[in-house]
Parts: C-alpha cells; structure tokens; sequence
C-alpha cells in the first residue's frame, strides 16, 4: 500500500525537485508544535514508513496524541536511520547472521535474504588492552598484541563486510565507536534514497545515547533487537513519557562536564526515570558545548532513561563546520530542521514544549564531585571523598561499604618495586586511567588535563611508578590537539602516555597490574611483600582505581581494586599524583617538590579561560578531515588480513574464537506451544543492582574457571585465553562464562564468587556446572532476583548466555530496559513481582520447586499464576509488555522468528 501521507511531501529546494522531505508543518495539526523534540523525531519516522501493515495511521495519530496516550502503555513501531555497533557486541551479531544464513538455506529459503537493510557500521574499539603503559611504544605493542590474540576474530569481521551489503567496518586503532560516531558518523539529516530525514540510531553499546548530544535521536539496544532492525523490523516500544530536564545558570569556574554529569546522574536516579526520555532545555543549554552536551547524554544509561536528548540549534551546526562536515551538507540539515520545526532555540521559551514532568537544575550549584566506590550514581564531592572513602572502609558490605575492621583502617603494607620501597594502604590509587567516550570526546577536560600535567610537572610534581597510568583517546582526534597544543609531553612525564585508542580501562582491558603490587594487595607472603602493623585477612586491602569513564561496578575495571570512582580526566592526574583517595585537597598538599615546597591542587589547577583560550586554537576543521578522510584505510594491519569471500561462512571447529551456535538447532517452521514451566529449580538468588558484568563479565578469564578448563582442555595457555568480551563468537565459552564474575553475590553462598548449591546433590559447584548437572537431569532452572536486575551494558550474551544454561524464566522485582528486551529476544521469560511483594514478603528462600503456569492465551503484562513445591502460590506480571513480544515468544525469540519469516 502507498504511504497515505505522500500529500506533505514536497522538494527541500525547488531547483533540486528529487530531494524531497516529508514536511510535518504541513499536517496542519495543532498539537505537532507542542510535542517535544524527541517525540517529533519518532512522529516524522512512523509518517515516513507508513505502509499501514509494519507502520500503522493509527500509530500516527497515538504519536501525535502523545500528551493523552504516553500514560496508557501504547506500543509504537520506531523505525531508525541506522544501526550502530561495537566488535564485542558485533561480532556476535555477524555470527548469528552467519548461523541465521545456515538456518534459513536448511529450511528450503534463500540465505542471501538475511543482510542487513537498515545501514550498519561496526566500530572495531573493544579489543585493545593495557598491556603496556609508561613508555612511548605502548601504543604500537598494545595494537601488535590486539591483533595477534584477535586475527581470527578481524578476519571473521572482515568477512562480514564482504558477505553482507550495507555494513561498513571502521578498523581497529581508529577511536571509541561514540566518539567516531560523534565526530564522523552522524550525520543530523539524513539525505537517502531521495529524501530527507531526522537521523537516529540504535546501538549494541549502551552508551549509544552519547549522541543524543548532537540533536540525534539514539539509544541502546540489546544486540539481539539490532539483528532484527537491521534486518528491516521496526522496533516495537512503548511510546515513552518525557521528563524535561531545566537548566539555568552558568558553571562555576573550576567545574568540568564530569562534575555536571555526575551531578545529574544522582538527580534522575532519584527523580526515577527508567523507561523515559529525558529532554533538556532551558537557557542554561546554550551554556554547554556539544561535547558537554555529549557527555551528559552519554552517561543516560546511569541515570536509567532510555534516552538523553538535546534537540539541534545553531550550536549543533557550528559543531559539524567545526568537525570537518560538507558546508553545503550542514546549510542542508538547517534548512530542513527549520522547515520541519526541529530547530531549536533554548533561549527562546516560547518554544518549550509540553512535558510528561519537570525537573530542574542550576549549572551553579554544581560542585567538583567524583563517584563511587562501586556505582556511578554514588555521587561523592571532591571536597568529602576523603571522609566518604574512610566511611566507606567500616561500613557494612554493599555498594557503599567494604566492612574493615575498625582496627585494620589505618593497616600498611610494605613492598618493592623496580628496586624501590613504597606503601599500599586502604584508599590507596593503582589505577589511573584517561579513558572511555565518556570524556575524552570533550576537549575542554582533556585539554585541562593537559594544562594541569603542564603545571604539576613544572612545579616538580609526580606519580610513583608502580600506579598503572594510561591515555586512551577517543580519536586519532585528541592526540593531535594534545601534541599541537604542547601537553602531550608532560603528560607522558607523569605516566600517561597514549596506550590504544579503545574502551580499555572503562570495559575492564585494564591489563594486569605488576605482580609485587599484586601481592600486596592479596597479602600473597614473598619476599617483596612485609606486613606491618596488624596482620591482614587475604583481600582485605581495598585499594582504588581512578578513571574518566562511566562504569564502576566491583569487578568490572580490575579484579583486584575493589573501590573505583569515576572523576574528570584532571581529578584522575591529580589522585594519580596524591597517590590516594585518601586526601582532602583544600587542606593537605598533593605533594612536596625537591625544594620542599607544599603543591596544592589549586596551585595547578587551570582556569575557564585558559582552557578555553587554547581549546580555541588547536580544536579546528583541519584536524577532524585530516584524522577522519583516512579512517577506514589508515590501519596496515587489517588491511593486510585475509578474508574468504563466500557468502555462507565455513565454520572452523578448531576455532576457540567463532561457532556456529546452537540457537537454530532443530528449528522447524511450525510454531511451538509455549509450556507451562513445571517443578524449576533457582539456579540463583540475588538482591539488588545484579549488571550484566555479573551476569556475562567481559574481561579477563579467570584460570580456575569453567571457561578456563574448557580453553586448557583445546590446547590453549592461559596467556592466550584472551578475555570473555573477544570470545562472544563462541557459545561454549560464554555459556561457560556465564555468571562467571568473581564479586556475584549469591544468597545461596556465605561468600563472593560464581558459585551455587545444586540442591539434588547439596554440592557447592561453580555455576556452569551446577546448571549442566541439572540440564543432564531435564529439570528447568529459573533465576530470583531484586531490583534492577540487568543494570548496566547492554548485553545480548546476558541472555544468551543463561538461556544455554537452561534457564526458563527470571523472577525479579524490576529489570533494566535493554536486558528485559534482551531476555525477550531470547525466549527468556521476565517475570516481576506484583507491586508491594518481593522474594523476603512471599517468603521465598529459593531452595523451592517453581512451577510457571503458561495459559494458551497470552497477553501484554498479564498476572501469571506461580505454584511452590511447599504448597504456596501466587502471583506475578510476566513482563512481555506488547504484542509484537508476545510474537517473538511464540517463536522462541525473535531470531527465530527472523528465520521462520525470511524462510517463508
């Protein structure tokens, strides 16, 4: 059927009567100019691909009623501009599509049907790690190290940008995937097919919302709802409530964008946002550059919302001249965005929108703040950490204690390093890390950074050699304003000298700490370790890493520091310097130079202005064209990788990295009856905050692990196993590495570890193989959990993986949006306690046999009925929240229907 709203369409230009634009002023529709930007967004994307069959005119006019409908739970379908990933959630993507293929040629169907339609990029940015630091050749050993543990991986990845039309592979070494998005990627207005559009993404990172900053509408997903998407489905969600976030006033001087996100960060959390937009307007936006804007925005998986937005205004354009964009292009994206309404400008209040609520913040009562030890949204000042952290130390265990005896707070050890004697006590730094797209997009922080090393050094400052320093740049970008501004040099005086372009440190690629610090920390007795003062328990050291990223949660940035707090790139050379958290910088020096004078960090803490000054400078066009005209051919190593070229994917069954997975085995095209769930054990109970670190953790595999004596047993050495992150193309080592993280928290277990009961038995297993033990036995498993479960990264192998383990259903209290999606597409049943009931209120102990009645007819968000082996029931919501999910679990999940829908 023809699209029923060809009649608003009409040239941009008309000297140019083919590039045409669907003009949403032309709807003659009074309530369009009080919808908020976001919603707009959404509006002219159902107009556009109004077919009446996937995008419906009733889904129109519930778009356009958005002030009545956003609170009655209406699904819409949301078609993006473009899919967006990474390689550790790509690849395994280009394995199902790969296996997908297989699947579909089975069943009689033709395997070239399953190719990307919605346009991808995969950003290669997950596999470097920090090997090496505190030389000048770390750069080239970490990308000859990523390469060599990863060649079959790369290869396997380049293969998918030949097998599959309309995805574009962006080579390692180029940047972090929402910086290259940010810089390079986005576009604002789409101009395809003939038409001009509102650019949005979907991503398999869920920092994907980064770009919201620029006026492009994005949010995570899981990697499973981005097969589909790209695949040509619509993404089925409910149309959403919009918070309007006010800002006024203007930042202190000495205030960075990392203390405003933080601060904003601990306001939604409280303001509870889960499941909504968040809008910003208000005058206090025009404050804030894109790059503020962008890190803002980046860090709305924190505060729970699905997505961050900044509509465009004239500070949007100047960033994409500023960035080497077309002029021609951008004065194109203008005039379509003014045509449209989708302009905005935030000192003009007329132009405010209606909002489901506001909340507001002024820019001046932000103070300098970190966050931590273990929960970005732990907002803790610069000016307490000192008290915080001490708090902390005796505190009962949880996100905001370690529970240290009180007689041990004040314990040292002593230990060698590189000939040298040094300390380690509570609070002390190990880790300092410039890192993650969170920061080192914003010039205006990593230029301070810069300007402070510049001073410290210059007044004799520095750091001890055994803290694990790094730069991980977002871009080739920020290197060359760091070098043409003159700071890069004393940056690598003190340490952090650019170790990879990549995640790194925020995803957990740390790399080992050396080995006597190690040994401190763990209290291992050698000879390059004396314990001082009271003797200490194994692990009791809670020693600290200092990062600019977005993620803290325990076990995620290093196994052995326990407390980690997320700071401004400055904060991080400064505490890098103090050497400890333990330090209240207004009163206690960061350190004494060799004439014995006191240096505080206000000594060498650079202004506003001079940021500024220099920002103005070096930051130009040139740059970005000159770094990004060459981004996908600049790398010698990936281009001189081999790749087959046939269409279907000839699996290795050597490999330990790539597997055709077990999804699709014995899929047939008649559907399945789902079952009722009878007589399930809990595999696992949980409280609250369980991340998909927990659940699926991507680093470093432990050598007393499940995954571990899989890899030992194909003639692997434990230098070679890589991290859980590089293998999600192989299924038996995820399965294996599911629940694997050293810090879970089982109620089952009197101790941390990836470890259960299986209760036939009694025995205490590790987790894999307490759910193998049950599967060889036929009995279903289930997962009990509090609220949150899923918080996080979006992780599709968080479904995937628990779904190989054999469990059939999750009971929690609430569930973070992308996991619930992802458990969906798994065929993973999310249930949720009815509203007042928990595990603790129902009196649940986990050691029961559950039993899930599935009645014949399903619908949105019903109450199903629960029976126990003890004889008590009752009930929860299964959270399918729509029809087109309901689907999904009719067939499995939603690759399966895929298969079944290509086949036919």
């Amino acid at each position: 059927m023809s699209n029923p709203f060809v009649r608003i369409v009409e040239p941009l230009d008309p000297k140019q009567p083919l590039k045409k634009f669907f003009n949403l002023s032309k709807l003659e529709d009074v309530r369009y100019a009080r919808l908020p930007f976001s919603i707009r967004v959404l509006l002219e994307a159902a107009i556009r691909n109004c077919d009446d069959f996937l995008v419906k005119k009733e889904d129109v006019e519930n778009i356009l009623n958005w002030k009545v409908v956003q609170h009655k739970n209406v699904e819409v379908p949301f078609k993006p501009a473009r899919v967006i990933l990474q390689d550790f959630t790509g690849v395994p993507a280009v394995v199902d599509f790969a296996a997908m293929r297989d699947a579909v040629k089975k069943l009689g169907g033709d395997p070239e049907k399953i190719n990307p339609i919605c346009p991808a990029d995969l950003v290669i940015d997950h596999s470097i790690q920090v090997d090496f630091n505190r030389r000048s050749d770390s750069l080239q050993k970490n990308q000859d190290l990523e390469f060599e543990r990863n060649k079959e991986r790369f290869e396997f990845l380049k293969w998918g940008s030949q097998a599959f039309k309309n995805m574009r592979i962006i080579p390692p070494g180029s940047g972090i995937i929402h910086q290259v998005n940010l810089e390079y990627l986005a576009r604002v207005v789409m101009d395809q097919d003939g038409y001009y559009y509102p650019d949005s993404v979907v991503g398999t990172d869920s920092h994907t919302t980064m770009i919201d900053g620029l006026g492009v509408l994005g949010w995570g997903v899981g990697g499973i709802e981005a097969e589909a998407v790209m695949l040509g489905q619509p993404i089925s969600m409910v149309l959403p409530e919009v918070v309007g976030y006010k800002l006024v006033g203007n930042p202190q001087p000495l205030v960075t964008s990392t203390d405003i996100v933080l601060t904003i960060t601990k306001h939604l959390r409280q303001v509870g946002v889960v499941g909504k937009f968040v809008e910003f307007f208000g005058p206090g936006v025009a404050q804030l550059s894109i790059a503020d804007r962008a890190t803002i925005a980046n860090m709305c998986p924190e505060y729970g919302a699905t997505a961050a937005y900044f509509p465009v205004d004239d500070i949007s354009i100047g960033y994409l001249i500023q960035t080497g964009r077309d002029e021609e292009k951008v004065m194109c994206t203008k005039k379509y965005l003014e045509a449209v309404g989708m302009l905005r400008d935030f000192k003009n209040s007329s132009q405010d929108p209606d909002f489901t609520q506001v909340v507001e913040l002024d820019l001046h009562t932000v103070v300098p703040c970190c966050s931590g030890p273990k929960r970005p949204q732990d907002k803790v000042a610069v000016s307490d950490m000192k008290n915080d952290f001490e708090t902390c130390l005796g505190a009962k265990q949880g996100f905001k204690g370690f529970q240290i005896a009180p007689d041990r707070h004040n314990n040292i050890v002593k230990f060698n390093f590189e000939g040298c004697d040094f300390e380690l006590a509570h609070g002390s730094v190990v880790i300092a890390a410039i890192t993650s797209c969170t920061n080192t997009s914003n010039p205006s922080v990593m230029l301070g950074a810069g300007l402070l090393a510049k001073k410290a050094v210059e007044a004799g400052l520095t750091v001890k050699p055994y803290i694990k320093t790094s730069l991980s740049p977002g871009s080739g970008v920020v290197t060359y304003y760091l070098r043409e501004s003159g700071v890069m040099s004393y940056l690598s005086q003190l340490g952090f000298d650019v170790v990879g372009y990549g995640c790194m440190t925020c995803i957990g690629n740390s790399g080992p700490l050396p080995e006597p610090v190690v040994e401190a920390i763990t209290q291992i007795a050698s000879t390059s370790a004396t314990f001082v003062s009271n003797s200490l328990l194994h692990g009791d050291l809670v020693v600290v890493g200092v990062l600019s990223g977005n993620r803290n949660f325990e076990g995620r940035v290093h196994p052995n520091t326990r407390a980690n707090y997320l700071a401004s790139p400055p904060l991080v050379i400064a505490y890098a310097i103090a050497g400890t958290i333990r330090i209240d910088f207004e009163k206690e020096p960061l350190g004494i130079n060799a004439s014995g004078k006191k240096i505080f960090l206000k000594d060498i803490w650079p202004t506003r202005n001079e940021i500024q000054a220099v920002e103005r400078q070096f930051v130009i066009p040139g740059m970005f064209k000159e770094v990004y005209q060459k981004i996908e051919t600049v790398n010698k190593s990936w281009n001189a990788l081999d790749a087959p070229s046939d269409k279907l994917y000839t699996w290795n069954p050597k490999s330990t990295y790539i597997k055709s997975p077990p999804f699709f085995d014995g899929l047939t095209l008649a559907l399945q009856t789902p079952k009722t769930i009878e007589d399930a054990y809990v595999l696992l109970s949980f409280g609250d905050s369980v991340t998909t670190d927990h659940i699926s953790p991507a680093g470093n595999i432990a050598r007393n692990s499940p995954a571990a004596r899989y890899l030992t047993s194909r003639g692997l050495t434990p230098r070679e196993f890589n991290s859980y992150g590089s293998r999600r193309g192989n299924d038996a080592v995820m399965a294996r590495g599911t629940f694997a993280n050293i810090r879970l928290v089982n109620k089952f277990i009197d101790k941390q570890g990836p470890q259960t009961i299986h209760f036939p038995s009694g025995e205490t297993l590790d987790v894999f193989d307490a759910a193998e033990r049950y599967k060889q036995a036929g009995h279903p498993l289930i997962v009990l959990a509090g609220k949150e479960y899923g918080a996080g990264s979006s992780r599709d192998w968080a479904a995937k993986g628990p779904f190989l383990l054999g469990v059939k259903a999750v009971l929690a209290e609430s569930y973070e949006r992308i996991h619930r999606s992802n458990l969906v597409g798994m065929g993973v049943i999310p249930l949720q306690y009815l509203p007042g009931e928990d595990a603790t209120t129902l009196g649940l102990t986990g050691r029961e046999r559950y039993t899930i009645i599935i009645p014949e007819k399903l619908k949105p968000q019903m109450n199903v009925q629960i029976k126990l082996d003890t004889g008590k029931t009752f009930h929860a919501i299964m959270r399918f929240d729509t029809d087109v999910e309901l689907t999904y679990f009719h067939n499995g999940g939603i690759l399966n229907y895929m298969i079944r829908k290509m086949a036919s």
